[in-house]
């Protein structure tokens, strides 16, 4: 039995590496970029994945950078716990979570009125409305899972996580810019990329590309953002059962389980017994699973399937995108 196991553990291995390779090769070279000519390392190894983006249809290749995107990244974030600590959470006060929750009530509806009016299922706008407003596509998938049968899910869950992600990557440039222009300080920065950036990798790509102190508060203020899934899935879950159908297969965890170890190690840190070398340590370690994840989202980046489903959906995401941008903004002057 135990000669199986490790027989099925070097095939797996053997399968991740060609695409875990071709990440970690891309993010050396993001990094030699960046402390050559001073940009940010995140945008470096996103651009430098797009541009080898072919890989990812490679079929030795596009196992290990699927695993990289996903696993290697909920990796780094949850080793950011240890940069954070209570008192940092503490110390932005009710604003954030009040934000965070008006902001994802708000755009729901709003997207679930507009998908209405586009001639789109509520549904739909409950799907691409949870997506920008939660956690992009984690958000996309789990609410899909919640959501009653049809013949159209599939292909509107495609949509989706192929929309959000492609806007969550160009928000990750265009947001730390406006962040600029606005001339917002380090915390208000991360609070404003933290509340409006859609998927949890490009918010911390954003964040530690402006500041230290932007990347934690964006971090946090994000991860608000995905304790949000639990009260939405449960609302998708009452629906499902009002309209008499059960989904089908198993469901995700109603919180990642990047999110629950992100929480359990900003409360080790929290205690101060951990040693700063080894705090130094797992924070270089974060670092360096985010750099290879992000250049491997770069390479996962499909930007031409998008013209395939029509203009209007684009128009839907688009438009949630950019209202998502302006509550945020709306609401910090009201509340900061």
């Amino acid at each position: 039995m135990n000669s199986l196991k490790l027989i099925d553990l070097g095939q797996r291995t053997r399968e991740l590496m060609p695409g875990f390779i071709v990440s970690v090769v891309v993010a050396a070279a993001a990094c030699f970029l960046s402390e050559h000519y001073g940009a940010p390392v995140m945008l470096f190894a996103l651009l430098l994945g797009m541009g080898l983006n072919f890989l990812s249809a490679d079929s030795k290749c596009k196992i290990g950078i699927e695993f990289t995107a996903r696993t290697v990244l909920r990796i780094g974030i949850a080793l950011l716990g240890m940069r954070i600590t209570l008192g940092q959470i503490t110390a932005l006060g009710w604003q954030p979570v009040a934000l965070v929750v008006t902001l994802v009530i708000v755009t729901i509806s709003v997207s679930v009125v507009a998908a209405k009016m586009l001639g789109f299922q509520r549904l739909f706008g409950m799907l691409t409305g949870g997506a920008t407003a939660i956690c992009g596509a984690s958000a996309a998938l789990a609410l899909s899972a919640a959501f009653p049968n049809h013949p159209q899910k599939e292909k509107a869950t495609l949509f989706t996580v192929i929309g959000v992600s492609a806007l969550s990557t160009l928000a990750m440039i265009v947001y730390p810019m406006i962040a600029n222009w606005l001339e917002l300080s380090p915390q208000a920065a991360g609070i404003f990329l933290g509340a409006t950036i859609h998927d949890v990798a490009q918010v911390v790509g954003a964040g530690y590309s402006m500041s230290t102190e932007t990347g934690d508060t964006a971090t946090v203020v994000k991860l608000m953002r995905v304790a949000m899934l639990l009260p939405v899935i449960v609302c998708a879950a009452m629906i499902t059962r009002m309209q008499g159908d059960d989904s089908t297969g198993q469901r995700p965890p109603l919180l990642p389980w990047f999110a629950v170890g992100f929480l359990l190690l900003a409360c080790i840190n929290s205690t101060g017994w951990i040693p700063v070398v080894v705090q130094g340590g797992v924070n270089e370690l974060s670092r360096w699973c985010l750099i290879i994840a992000i250049s491997a989202l770069g390479m996962k980046t499909q930007l031409k399937e998008l013209a395939s489903v029509g203009i209007k959906p684009i128009l839907l995401m688009v438009g949630e995108s950019i209202f998502l941008v302006l509550l945020v903004l709306m609401l910090m002057r009201w509340w900061f």
